[in-house]
This record gives structure tokens, C-alpha cells and sequence, in this order.
């Protein structure tokens, strides 16, 4: 029998942290908030539109610290504020270049934070009605 291996689930952490995203094309700014930080990824909003794969610079100051944290991140997600749930703009960012001392600070300070709420997830709530019906 196979071993499965599955990698722990990252946690993503709540935050309101000022920041400046910059798309590396023409260094305009696209995001100046951070909504939600692992150590691998931001969630950064009110977003102007970019496009899923191009590259950004982060650059924002954790609290309590002087030092600034900058680093690549590329689009991995860009959140229209469709969905049900979602109000807003957004843009998930996947780290790709962070010194080593600012994951360091970013994960420590991420630990501190509380979990992000469940969101409602389309498609979940329907076992109830399938019980009815088959009833």
C-alpha cells in the first residue's frame, strides 16, 4: 500500500497592515493594504487591475518594528469580489524572493495573528436539500 504524504495546510493570518505593491512593469502602484499574511503569501487590497502571473514588489513594515521588509511576490490570484463573500477588490501574492531574516520576522509575526474566519463555500450546503428530496 502507497504512503500518502500530504504537506501541512498553511494558515493564513488576519491583519490590516499599510504596505506599498508595485507592479514591476511600470512601477505603478496597484495595493497599499495587507488583509491577510503567511509566510508564503499576502492577501493585499483595494487592488487595480493586474494580471494573474506578473510580477510585484512588496514592500511594508511590520508592527513594532523600524526595519521595512521588501520583497517579489508574483499574482497568484486576483480577487474580483464576485464571489459570495468576497466584497471586494484583492490580490493574492505568492512570495518569490524574501531575505531569509524577513520570513524569519513575517512567520514569527504571522503566529501572533488570528486565523482567518471561514468563508462560505458555494456548493457545501446542499447535503441537507439531497436528503430531503431522497426522503
Amino acid at each position: 500500500m502507497q504512503s500518502l504524504d500530504f504537506a501541512p495546510r498553511v494558515v493564513r493570518r488576519t491583519t490590516k497592515i499599510p504596505c506599498q505593491v508595485v507592479r514591476l512593469r511600470d512601477f505603478s502602484l496597484v495595493a497599499d493594504v495587507i488583509e491577510n499574511v503567511s509566510p508564503d503569501g499576502l492577501l493585499v487590497g483595494p487592488a487595480d487591475v493586474v494580471l494573474t502571473g506578473e510580477p510585484v514588489i512588496v514592500s511594508f513594515q511590520l508592527p513594532g518594528i523600524r526595519d521595512y521588509i521588501d520583497c517579489e511576490a508574483t499574482v497568484a490570484r486576483v480577487v474580483h469580489g464576485r464571489r459570495p463573500g468576497e466584497t471586494r477588490r484583492g490580490l493574492g501574492l505568492e512570495l518569490t524572493s524574501i531575505a531569509p531574516f524577513s520570513r524569519l520576522l513575517l512567520t514569527a509575526y504571522a503566529k501572533r495573528l488570528p486565523p482567518v474566519p471561514p468563508a462560505y463555500r458555494h456548493g457545501y450546503g446542499r447535503y441537507s436539500e439531497i436528503a430531503r428530496l431522497a426522503s
